[in-house]
This record gives structure tokens, sequence and C-alpha cells, in this order.
């Protein structure tokens, strides 16, 4: 499953400089691809919402998936609620960023996820993403 938190439905719109010029429509094709590629199916979802984001990690935990590529976004920082929702499901999740979080301001240097996730993947650009699916694919990460 791919899921992705605030504010990345702007991709291509919001701070070229940091995010760069391709759009969520853009990693969620290439990602689809990788994915099939290696035999495996994936799930994209996106919501400006922090709950919402909780009902899809709950409902991940319930259909089985073999692991989650997650990019909280903001909600890296602030969300305790969003740890707990990891900490409670039985998935792998990797966090991911686009930018360098830790070249950034002082308050993004913090995740409150990263504790409760498998690993961390930042400052790849839309390549974050690959590598957690690369994790999951040729790692055996996901059978683990």
């Amino acid at each position: 499953m791919l899921m992705n938190g605030p504010n990345i439905n702007l991709l291509g719109k919001r701070e070229k400089e940091i995010y760069g010029e391709f759009t969520l429509q853009t990693i969620e094709e290439r990602m689809t691809k990788l994915v099939e590629k290696h035999g495996g199916e994936l799930d994209c979802c996106q919501s400006n919402h922090e709950g919402e984001l909780i009902d899809y990690l709950h409902q991940a935990n319930e259909k089985s998936y073999t692991g989650i590529i997650f990019n909280p976004a903001a909600y890296t920082h602030t969300s305790v609620a969003l740890r707990d929702a990891i900490a409670a499901i039985d998935i792998p999740v990797i966090e991911v960023h686009i930018s360098n979080v830790h070249k950034r301001e002082t308050f993004r240097q913090q995740s409150m996820l990263a504790a409760v996730c498998y690993g961390q993947i930042v400052g790849f650009g839309m390549d974050s993403y690959r590598l957690a699916a690369l994790a999951f694919l040729v790692s055996g990460l996901a059978d683990s």
C-alpha cells in the first residue's frame, strides 16, 4: 500500500524548489508499474485528514498488506495518533519523504513516527518511494 498525507496532492504546484515538478499521479503511476513488474499489486491513497489516514492504516491491517510505504508529510512531526496507529498494526511501514527533512527547519527534523516504522527514507525525491518499494520487493522485508 502507498499512503500519502496532507498537501501531497499539490505536488507539482507547491514549493517546486523543494519537492520538484512531478505530481502525485506520476508517483502513483511509476510505483504501480514497479510493483507490478515484480508481480505485486499496489493500492494508493492520499488524504489531508489525520483520521482518514488512521482509518487507512487500520484497513490495511485487516486486508493483510505485506507492507506500507507512507509519506505522512507534516503529520510526521505532530501526530501521536498516527504513531499509535502504526504501532498497533502488524504490517511493516517505511516512512518516506521527498526532501531531506534533516536539512530543513528544526521542527521538521523530528519524526514522531520513525521509532515505530521499520525504516525511514528521506531526501531522494521521487526515488524515496522507489527505494522503499524495493525494500519490500527484493529484500525479503515483506516476508519477515
